[in-house]
């Protein structure tokens, strides 16, 4: 049987990606406890705006997240800090290779990480991956309307703006949700990745 060519294996398999700030590994069952210990105060999840799960909901988010993996619809990470401690979570999803596209999103952190370099960090290293070992034409990353926060974030990373879906699905408390949608092509990913290594070294 022949192998797999790379460029398939990478829409297939969640590869390891490491950096200084930031490791980004598959997710895994064994990850629960420390993903719960994040939200274990209830803070994230009580922004009703995301969709980051309650600490007795981890063990079903994992479960359903690698069955989505198993159907090819999604590449998940569970994100590690400098020192190898869980961080939060990020994934590649609505994966299209025909196109090729892929959207990154369902990212969370725990509070002590967010506004250091890990974030900045981890978007290059996942946007080299997907642009450079996945050959992407386009990575999407969208936001609800309400998470002005994400907004700036994804903004500053680079990505252009393309529009909003308006009443486009439902927050995790049911309300509709209008979506913002960015993008960034692989033509720009040389200035991004300027942008964003410039950034990083601010924190070195």
């Amino acid at each position: 049987m022949s192998a797999v060519p790379a460029s398939i294996r990478a829409w297939r398999e969640v590869p390891t990606l490491s950096g200084a700030h930031v490791r980004l590994v598959p997710l895994a069952a064994a990850h629960a406890d420390g993903l719960r210990a994040i939200v274990a105060d209830g803070v994230l999840p009580a922004l009703w705006y995301t969709g980051v799960p309650k600490a007795e909901a981890i063990d079903d988010y994992i479960a359903t997240t690698l069955a989505s993996q198993a159907r090819g619809e999604c590449l998940p990470f569970t994100v590690l800090d400098g020192q190898g401690n869980v961080a939060g979570a990020t994934r590649f999803y609505d994966l299209d290779a025909s196109v090729p596209r892929l959207s990154i999103g369902y990212t969370w952190y725990a509070p002590r990480v967010q506004r250091t370099g890990l974030n900045t960090e981890a978007k290059r290293l996942l946007l080299g991956h997907a642009f450079e070992a996945m050959a992407a034409a386009s990575v999407v990353l969208e936001t609800s309307w309400f998470n002005h926060a994400s907004r700036t974030a994804i903004a500053r990373l680079g990505a252009r703006q393309d529009g909003v879906l308006r009443a486009h699905k439902r927050h995790a408390d049911g309300s509709l949700r209008d979506t913002v949608i960015f993008s960034i092509l692989d033509h720009e990913w040389p200035a991004v990745r300027t942008n964003l290594q410039h950034r990083l070294d601010q924190y070195a």
